[in-house]
């Protein structure tokens, strides 16, 4: 069974010359326990999905139809008070800035035992008590002094280790980390990578892990859901995606990745730009830029299809998904 289904998720942004529709019929799962990468260029509509699922679309972005399940339990469609109380307790979230996460006025245990005790029925010497626990399973050394010190105390790498703490803090069942390893050097990226993974198998949390890395997908994901002009161009087990991409803009961006084995002058890279919202082409929204493109791509615009292990939305596979 699903911890989190998402079914045919559409988010609109009305505006003064129409309304743009940033995410268009997108739909996935994640089980206890599995990690889901979600890539693609900056613009494809990554950081928005983990925002519909937590409940922080920003005005007047709306989720105009479609459903998002927790536990089978419809979440898009809650009160702002419900949605509060399920983001911190059943949805834990990990941003890209830990600086944005955290209140540079109170410590990070006061920020702890505050979201502790708004979750979980304790008082506050065993919130404390929890606040240093959650301090040392995400790896700071001397947490008990560390609890007293402020964010602008402790290093990016240890900020951001404090925002793991904080969503983990009401033990909820989905952690949904937005870039979590972006600002880091790639040896705190490596140590982040080790705690999410260490979470899912200790714990059983399913994570929607956002990123526009293809090597920490590969190193921390079970699937991949690959992401474009707002849809999901592509998804399934990450190794076959990796490296055997089915639609060809997942094969572009593979493509693109250097490679230590052989010497290379140059990087491949997929000509042109992802489409603006205002201006998504008729059919295959990457049929522009794409190399395999027939007549079909141009007029009809495909939906995710089987393509051998995984599942791309490419009319390349629709004479063997007949």
């Amino acid at each position: 069974m699903s911890l989190l289904e998402v079914q045919n998720l559409v988010v609109e942004f009305p505006g003064r010359r129409g309304t743009l529709r940033a995410l268009d019929d997108v739909s996935f799962s994640i089980a206890p326990g599995e990690i889901l990468g979600v890539v693609g260029e900056s613009g494809a509509g990554k950081s928005l999905t983990g925002a519909s699922i937590i409940g922080l679309l920003e005005p007047p972005g709306r989720v105009a139809s479609g459903r998002i399940l927790l536990e089978g339990q419809r979440i898009d469609n809650l009160p702002h008070e419900q949605m509060r109380h399920i983001r911190g307790r059943r949805i834990g979230a990990i941003f890209q800035d830990p600086l944005t996460s955290l209140n540079p006025l109170y410590t990070v245990g006061q920020q702890l035992v505050e979201t502790i005790r708004t979750h979980l029925p304790v008082n506050a010497a065993e919130a404390r008590q929890r606040a240093v626990q959650l301090l040392k399973d995400t790896g700071i050394p001397a947490a008990e002094q560390r609890v007293d010190h402020y964010p602008h105390q402790f290093s990016g790498g240890m900020r951001q280790r404090v925002v793991i703490a904080l969503a983990l803090a009401a033990e909820p069942q989905l952690i949904v980390a937005d870039e979590p390893t972006t600002a880091l050097d790639v040896s705190i990226q490596a140590q982040i990578i080790q705690l999410l993974k260490h979470i899912c198998t200790t714990r059983g949390a399913a994570v929607m892990l956002i990123t526009h890395d293809m090597g920490v997908i590969a190193e921390t994901c079970d699937r991949v859901a690959v992401m474009y002009a707002g849809r999901v161009a592509e998804i399934g087990p990450v190794h076959e995606v990796i490296n055997h991409p089915a639609h060809p803009y997942t094969a572009g961006l593979m493509a693109s990745i250097p490679d230590m084995e052989h010497d290379r002058e140059r990087l491949n890279q997929i000509d042109g730009a992802m489409p603006r919202l205002t201006a998504i082409p008729e059919g295959c929204a990457f049929n522009p830029r794409c190399p395999r493109a027939f007549a079909r791509c141009r007029v009809a615009r495909p939906d995710l299809m089987p393509a051998g292990p995984t599942q791309a939305a490419c009319w390349l596979h629709a004479e063997v998904a007949a």
